[in-house]
Formats: C-alpha cells, structure tokens, sequence
C-alpha cells in the first residue's frame, strides 16, 4: 500500500496501523518544513536525542525558496546532513522501519517519506564471554547488537570479498537476521541454500533466537549431538569464515552460529591457538581424555566391579568395600540428576550465593549422603570426574549429548551388564555414523572418510604457518575436482 499525498491521511493510517496514542513510546511530532506541515514519527529510546534536535533545528530553519522545487530531493542531497538516509513510499516498509528504530519523516504534498536511520540500541560493553574465556588472547566478544556484531568481525577480515547479507524472519518480530560468508571461499552451493532455508521459515517470531532458527534450518529431530556450532567470540567466528564456514548472526543475540561443521569442531577452543604448539597440543589432548572419561567411566567402573573376580589381581581394588544399600547404578543415576539439579540452582542463583551453594553441593550434600548410606564413596568419586570432563567439553551442546548417551550406558550396563555395555556403545555409535552435518557433510570427517592430514591437524596443535589449506570437506566441487 502506497502513502498518500495528504499528510492529514497519512497520520490517520499509522495512527490505526501502530497505535499512536495508545503506546506511550511511538512518537508522533508535528513540525513545519518551510512553512509546510511535516510528520515525525519515531521510537523512543531507540532515536539519537541529540541527532533529533539538530535535525529538527535544521528543518525547522529552512524557508519555502529553500525547497520550493523537488523537495525531497534537495532535502536529502543539501539540507540534512546525515549519512543514511532515503525515501520510501509503502506504508507497509515505513512501519518495519520505524518499529526497528529509523525516524520517518512525511511531508504534506508528498508521495514519499524520508527515512533517517537514527538508531541507538540499548547496547553492553563488549566483554569477553564467560562460556570461552582465555588465558591470552582478545578479550571481546559478541554483543545484543547485529550491526555492532558484523563491525567486530570486519575489524579482523578487511576482505572485500567478505559479504553479509541481510534479511528479516517472524511476521511479528520481523528479526533481522545476517548470512556471513567469503565470497570466493565458501561453498556457494551451501550459502544459497540456507538462503532459500531462511526465506521459507513462516513463524511469528524468532523467540529464542538463533536456537530457534537452527530447528528450522537442521530439523528437530532428538538426535542429541549439535550439528551446529556456537560461538561468543569474533576471533573464532573470523577464522571459521577463513576456512569457507558460513555464519549467522541473529540480532538481539550474542551468539553466532557457524555452519556446517563435524563433530570435532565441538572438541577444540581457542585457548589451543593463543598457546605454543607443544602446549595446545598437551591441553588437547586433556580435553579429548576429559571428554572420553565424561563418557565412560562410570559405566566401565560399574562392569569392572560386576566381572571384579575375573579382572587382574593389579586392579581388584576396583568396587565398593561394602555392600551398598541401592544398585549402584541407581547411584549413578541419582548422582546425575542431582548434578544437574546442582547446575540448574547455580544458575538461578545470585553471583554471590553461588560460591556458597557449590560447596554445599559439592561436599556436604555427598559427605552425608554416603554417611547415612544413599552412595558409596566411589560413586561419588567417579561422577565427579565425568563431571569435571563434562565441564571441560568447549562446546555445552556437546557435553549434554555425551551426557544423555552416558546415562543410557548405565542404564543399560546396570541391568545387562556386559551385554548392556556392549548395546549402549553399538547405540551410540550407530547415531554417530548416522548423523549427517549441514549439507550432508560428513559429521566424523576426518575419520570417515579418513584424512590423515587433516585428523593429525586434529590431534595435534600445528603451527599456524602450517595450516594453510582449508578442510577438504568445505570445498566446493569444482575446486575439489581441480
């Protein structure tokens, strides 16, 4: 729907279409433009104060010679003197614009409305995120604020080939979202279908905002492992874009969502990089054990202490010195659920009290619960450790998935012992082979299809003037048939 020539008509339609006087927070203020009635319409709290008043002050200056002829035109080119600006004639447009933070501006006698785009969100400091701290390293990291987000990465990425686009999804929220890529290394196959991905996404809003957006673009299945990635920081997000990964920024969130990926992308940090070689490489491989331990150590310590007789004289210390008043894997499943619980109060805890609420968590609530009999002490010992591991998993999409594969290990060790151990790995290992990245990209690249150069990049911190080539499972066709 095109605006009217009247300025009386006009205000009459975005009275009725944004509620002007029923929200205290659209504005609506008349003014004169070289003795002509003009419309402001803006945010408040979104609009630069002082911006606003020289640009009033301005066109309330101006005298009717000034614009006697094509007076959109001169206003724009030599009366305001802003950076973005533009004209507009659908109502429709006008509305996203002013409810996403722009000014309009309607003049009486006109077919169009000047947009200037005085935004300022409410914005933080960008601090460094408390999910991927380093000891060394850019203390940055992504903010609530899209375009701020796009300006980190820029600062590190001066290629002109660098491209975001940008688009909006929700019919009520109209949430801008940006499609992050480099030209002449990402596979353009993969950026035009999650272009067309996000077109076709028909929802109200985007409530949760790249979460909820990743179901629409990788399904919700309930395989657990995140076929997706999550970063807080520019450095991370910068050197994905550099290997031909595509990035989505969501406004309103600080997380960035990097695609498509494989399962070790959810096993490395940037702590490797900020160190030596030699040490990133010993840190690494702390993590993959802590990983591994977070997996199986209560189920391999639950079938060492059923088979405890038929297992070597050097290791029979394994197993309870007492008998236990509850299955011990009925421990471990309590234990689980109260770690969570554990992790859930934390969170819902203020800053001060949860130093207080750890310990209690963690030394009371286990002391006296193995003194009354609920554990034994090797349960608990156990499960500290898989937690430790757990928490030592860079990526939490990742440790929750090796999470709910271990509880089911357990289970099934607790009731078929052996037999159970041997069903529960099959199970995982099956999700495993059959979970595909973003693209179909294979998710255990380098191992299937293997890649020694690649897995040896893996497992070892190389140099950084030796990693050059970007993983072969990124490149295009072409390229890769070269």
């Amino acid at each position: 729907m095109k605006i009217a020539q009247k300025l009386k008509e006009n205000k009459q339609i975005f009275t009725d279409n944004l509620g002007i006087g029923q929200s205290f927070d659209i504005v609506d203020r008349e003014i004169k433009v070289a003795n002509k009635d003009a419309l402001m319409l803006f945010i408040d709290g979104f609009a630069k104060d002082d911006v606003m008043v020289w640009i009033m002050g301005t066109l309330q200056n101006l005298k009717k010679e000034d614009i006697a002829i094509n007076t959109l035109e001169k206003l724009i080119k030599s009366k305001i003197a802003y950076l973005e600006v533009e004209t507009e004639d659908e109502v429709e447009t006008i509305q996203d614009w002013i409810l996403s933070g722009a000014l309009a501006l309607l003049i009486d006698g006109e077919k169009e409305a000047i947009i200037i785009d005085v935004r300022e969100y409410p914005i933080r400091g960008p601090e460094e995120p408390d999910l991927e701290r380093v000891t060394r390293g850019s203390r940055d990291g992504f903010v609530e604020t899209i375009i701020f987000n796009t300006a980190l990465i820029r600062r590190r990425i001066r290629d002109p080939k660098l491209c975001f686009e940008i688009t909006k999804v929700g019919t009520r929220s109209k949430s801008d979202i940006v499609i992050g890529y480099i030209k002449d290394i990402a596979n353009k196959d993969l950026v035009e279908k999650l272009k067309n991905q996000i077109d076709e996404i028909n929802i109200d809003a985007l409530t949760m905002a790249e979460k909820s957006l990743q179901e629409f673009i990788l399904g919700g299945g309930w395989n657990p492992f995140p076929k997706a990635k999550f970063t807080e920081r520019p450095d991370v997000a910068a050197a994905h874009l550099l290997e031909g990964h595509i990035i989505i920024i969501v406004d309103t969130s600080p997380s960035v969502m990097i695609l498509p990926v494989t399962i070790f992308h959810f096993t490395q940090h940037a702590e490797d990089y900020y160190q030596a070689p030699s040490v990133g490489t010993y840190i690494r491989w702390v993590r993959l054990l802590g990983i591994f331990f977070s997996f199986v150590l209560p189920p391999l310590w639950l079938l060492g202490v059923f088979y405890n007789q038929k297992l070597p004289e050097a290791i029979q210390f394994i197993g309870p010195k007492e008998d236990a008043n509850i299955p011990l894997y009925i421990q471990f499943l309590i234990l689980e659920i109260g770690l969570d619980m554990l992790r859930i109060a934390s969170i819902h805890t203020p800053n001060t009290l949860s130093t207080s609420l750890g310990i209690i968590g963690a030394l009371l609530l286990s002391e006296f619960a193995v003194d009354v009999g609920w554990f034994v002490p090797e349960t608990v010992l156990y499960m500290a450790v898989a937690g430790i591991g757990m928490f030592a998993t860079p990526s939490i999409e990742f440790s929750y998935a090796v999470r709910l594969f271990r509880l089911l290990l357990i289970i099934l060790t607790g009731v078929g012992k052996i037999y159970g151990f041997v069903i529960g790995i099959l199970i995982m290992l099956i999700t495993l082979f059959s979970t595909k990245g973003y693209g179909d990209t294979k998710y255990l690249w380098p191992l299937i299809p293997f890649d020694g150069k690649a897995l040896r990049t893996i497992l070892f911190r190389q140099p950084i003037p030796d990693v050059s080539s970007r993983p072969a499972f990124l490149r295009t066709k072409d390229k890769h048939d070269k």
